[in-house]
């Protein structure tokens, strides 16, 4: 039985770091990442439609959007699934908060303010990097000086973070190992010590909900682990025809080269057209035929079209028509 909330579902990201209560943490954590750096010394909870974000499955992405006493905005985000384009998506949103910044008549001289995007990653994106911790901004290529500082993407890949809490060696560490394992813990690690993980323990302690707090997170757990079933059992059913297709494959080529072998003159000619062409095109069918069949068997168990979408790289109108 769970002693805390699950921080990456809906309502246990927003517990932690999206309302007024508990905006003390949002400040820590953010103050922690940016060490050496910067101190932020108050923040302002925004509406994040402000970004003009398009509507997704919340079980997927959920978000929180702040901005400095100097106008600077932060996008904190939560992420439980891959997405193809996940990189150009955090480029996207980091821009859409720059252009908004943008006033109307011809005294505007685009002074605009550094915008922050930080992508909690509850699993390794492709293309970001091999480290827990990757730091992206606009640079000179030659000299890899930074360019500028109004644009800064930050991604935390947890499943990359090995250490456990003894092992941390400053309170970001700490913050990670807690958000990583929370759901797991019986106390809160330095809870009598640190008054920040005090606050963070009676924030998240699942007996400080009230009856309809307690109501939407177990609505927002189910959500969440719905849709980790839903993609295991795609990975599981592409891995099963993945084998399958590759024991056709070896077997086709085996007999294509015992041919060959009979044939000396047919070996070059034989090969390099029949099992390239027969390759290319039955991996392809193949392909095409286990995404549509995946699609087929998540469809009928009624999760939304955008969440199959995601997980199996076909369109809307294609799973519309299964």
């Amino acid at each position: 039985m769970s002693t805390f909330i699950n921080p990456f579902t809906d309502i246990g990201f927003k517990r932690i770091f999206g309302q007024e209560v508990s905006k003390d943490l949002l400040l820590d954590f953010l103050n922690n990442l940016l060490a050496g750096e910067r101190v932020i010394n108050d923040l302002r909870l925004l509406d994040k439609e402000m970004l003009g974000m398009y509507e997704e499955d919340r079980s997927l992405i959920y978000d929180v959007l702040c901005e400095t006493p100097d106008r600077e905005r932060i996008i904190v985000e939560m992420q439980n699934q891959k997405q193809q384009y996940f990189p150009e998506r955090t480029i996207f949103y980091a821009a859409q908060a720059i252009v908004r910044q943008g006033e109307r008549g011809s005294l505007w001289k685009y002074d605009i303010k550094a915008v922050y995007c930080i992508s909690f990653l509850n699993f390794r994106q492709d293309r970001i990097s091999d480290r827990f911790r990757t730091d992206v901004t606009l640079m000179d290529m030659k000299t890899g000086r930074q360019f500028t500082d109004h644009m800064r993407l930050i991604y935390l890949q947890l499943p990359l973070f090995k250490k456990g809490f003894d092992d941390c060696e400053n309170d970001f560490e700490r913050w990670i190992c807690v958000l990583k394992d929370m759901e797991t813990l019986k106390r809160m690690p330095e809870a009598a010590k640190n008054s920040v993980f005090k606050k963070l323990e009676e924030i998240t302690d699942l007996g400080s909900l009230t009856y309809n707090e307690r109501m939407k997170y177990d609505r927002a757990l189910k959500q969440f682990r719905d849709t980790y079933a839903v993609t295991e059992y795609a990975k599981k059913e592409g891995r099963d025809e993945g084998r399958a297709e590759g024991r056709a494959e070896g077997i086709a080529e085996g007999r294509a080269e015992g041919i060959a072998e009979g044939r000396a003159e047919g070996i070059a000619e034989g090969r390099a057209e029949g099992i390239a062409e027969g390759r290319a095109e039955g991996i392809a069918e193949g392909r095409a035929e286990r995404e549509r069949e995946i699609a087929r068997n998540i469809k009928a168990k009624g999760v939304p079209l955008e969440t199959i979408a995601i997980c199996t790289g076909l369109s809307i109108e294609e799973i519309e028509k299964l």
